[in-house]
């Protein structure tokens, strides 16, 4: 087994046995509910890198803007008519640090799972109108894409206007043409959630024959959220309007909470892809920050991003069965750990069943985005 094949092969359990290794720690053997392992592609390198060729006429600026020039990251990604479709966030020439620049959403499809064609305008962007004041200047960030039983598309993505984040969402027939439906929060409790902090949306799906759909539990969908560097929970009836499920108090409800000092998610944790309903409950797949060194599992630096699984009850979606203390998923390539963000990241966004396979898309350091497959 090589360095790449080791460090992706065994993550996060609870109980099983002991994998020896010349590495500096011992893991366990995965538990059966997590999905896995993921295994990094041979040649090591990135699948999108910025484009500083790509150019669009921008309608907020009436411009022509360079809308990858700087970094392609943070990819959400989906299977359909026999070809991967990656959603990737993009950033332009023009900006400041991490949250400073304009944000549009970009495509790329691939036939073969290995070489991807980007199309060469954004899919998904700020424009004027009705929800230009909550994503300009910052623009459209961080997508998740699942598919309605119906056959469109759902995309939830971050809405940025460099005050408030606000998870928004849009739909489509075809991945090309978007309709913008606005903060997913606006019109929940009386508008009581419209200006909350809100991002990282992953509805609960479910696998049916080759498609990842959007599933049902008691009559309703559900999505995992992120604010205040933690995980809540929403309810729709439609996949456009959603409801914070609340707590006794009245205060949305916390379901993945910051761990304890010493593990890799004790700083922040926030929803991947679309989470899975599976045989043994929902598979939530999860972004973890660490607070500092890591005494169980991989030796993380602080504030490096590493993913893990957690595993929810898939009849009550707030009910939480298994958190493993390891992550699944860590920086290991040169280039997931420096870039954009420093301490390097892979951050995980997109899971796609392509050919018999599972495939995880992720950002490496906020700068390019990464690939992983499990057979």
């Amino acid at each position: 087994m090589n360095r790449r094949e080791f460090v992706t092969l065994f993550g996060a359990a609870a109980a099983g046995t002991t994998i020896k290794s010349k590495s500096a720690f011992a893991v366990m053997v995965p538990a059966p509910w997590q999905i896995g392992p993921f295994v990094r592609p041979a040649n090591g390198r990135p699948i999108i890198k910025p484009n500083p060729r790509a150019v669009f006429a921008d309608p907020n600026t009436h411009r022509v803007s360079h809308w990858e020039f700087a970094h392609t990251f943070n990819p959400a990604a989906i299977a359909w008519k026999n070809k991967l479709y990656v959603l990737f966030r993009a950033e332009g020439k023009h900006g400041n640090d991490i949250g400073g620049y304009t944000s549009r959403v970009g495509l790329a499809e691939s036939s073969n799972g290995v070489d991807f064609t980007e199309l060469p305008h954004p899919m998904v962007y700020p424009a004027p109108g009705k929800w230009e004041k909550y994503e300009w200047p910052g623009g459209c960030e961080d997508p998740r894409v699942v598919q309605s039983e119906d056959g469109s598309f759902v995309l939830t993505f971050t809405m940025w206007n460099h005050k408030v984040a606000r998870l928004g969402v849009a739909t489509s027939r075809n991945l090309t043409h978007w309709t913008h439906h606005g903060p997913v929060f606006r019109e929940a409790k009386q508008g009581r959630f419209a200006n909350v902090w809100s991002k990282s949306g992953s509805i609960v799906t479910r696998k049916a024959g080759n498609q990842i759909v959007a599933a049902k539990i008691h009559g309703r969908y559900w999505m995992y959220w992120h604010t205040d560097r933690q995980i809540l929970l929403a309810h729709s009836e439609d996949l456009l309007s959603w409801s914070p499920v609340l707590d006794g108090r009245g205060t949305p409800r916390l379901v993945l909470p910051k761990n304890k000092p010493g593990y890799f998610d004790s700083w922040l944790t926030e929803p991947g892809p679309p989470a899975l309903l599976t045989e043994n409950g929902i598979v939530l797949f999860y972004n973890g920050m660490s607070d500092g060194l890591i005494k169980i599992g991989p030796h993380i630096p602080a504030y490096q991003y590493s993913a893990g699984q957690a595993l929810f009850s898939g009849d009550n979606p707030a009910e939480l069965l298994h958190r493993p203390t390891q992550p699944f998923f860590w920086p290991q390539e040169p280039w997931e750990k420096t870039g954009q963000y420093k301490p390097g990241t892979t951050f995980i966004e997109g899971l796609a069943w392509f050919k018999d396979k599972w495939f995880l898309f992720y950002g490496g350091a906020d700068t390019v985005v990464g690939m992983a497959v499990a057979k």
